[in-house]
């Protein structure tokens, strides 16, 4: 029996861009678009409905912009196994950091290659977080400096080796340098990060990150 394929939904004001992605992502092996909109307001509507396993989200929208979706659908409890994707033209700071608020598992720009979409699509469905561990720890850095702190996510009942891997991750090292550091194998790192998702309740690893700064395991460079 075949695998259910990754359900994707696309949300872009533009149509040759949306269909342009349409044919990337159904010409994928395991990858299907399964809805479409070019609008934020629509967009949260429907993932509502359909339950995608991942929505690529523009940015730049009418009557509601993609970082308003994005946060709209992330805090939606049915929506919990749905993984946003942010699709931009522009690599702003503003724009990542305001992604990775509004609840993002990554950030993409439109200039992306055709295989490094699809491989972002599989990853993001596989939880994985797809901002650089050095992006992602400079802008929870700052992140959890601002004014308006995260939600904290509690690290209670976690293992010695457990908040040892929490605090690497916070620290923004990958898998393969965490097994180095700690010379465990690196599945055993991505067992371990299986269970802090679990005993967190984070969605992805950019969570984690915001739970080790929350849980002063690491703290922003001065």
């Amino acid at each position: 029996m075949t695998a259910p394929g990754v359900r994707v939904m696309l949300v872009d004001d533009q149509p040759l861009l949306r269909r342009s992605l349409a044919m990337i992502i159904n010409d994928a092996p395991g990858l299907e678009v399964v809805a479409e909109t070019d609008n934020g307001l629509d967009a949260v509507t429907i993932a509502r409905t359909i339950r995608p396993d991942v929505i690529l989200m523009d940015i730049r929208m009418p009557h509601r912009d993609g970082l308003a979706a994005t946060r709209d659908i992330c805090a939606e409890p049915l929506l919990a196994p749905t993984r946003v994707l942010v699709l931009s033209m522009f690599e702003l700071d503003d724009y990542v950091y305001q992604a990775l608020l509004a609840g993002a598992s990554g950030f993409l720009l439109k200039d992306t290659r055709p295989q490094d979409l699809i491989d972002a699509i599989h990853r993001t469905h596989q939880g994985e977080s797809l901002f650089a561990p050095s992006i992602l720890t400079r802008l929870i850095a700052h992140y959890v400096t601002a004014p308006r702190l995260p939600q904290p996510v509690s690290v209670r009942g976690l293992t010695s080796r457990e908040t040892e891997v929490l605090t690497l991750i916070g620290r923004g090292h990958s898998n393969q340098e965490i097994a180095d550091q700690l010379n465990i194998a690196v599945k055993t790192v991505k067992a371990h990060i299986t269970h802090l998702l679990s005993k967190t309740y984070a969605r992805d690893r950019a969570q984690l990150v915001i739970a080790a700064y929350n849980a002063a395991l690491v703290h922003p460079t001065p």
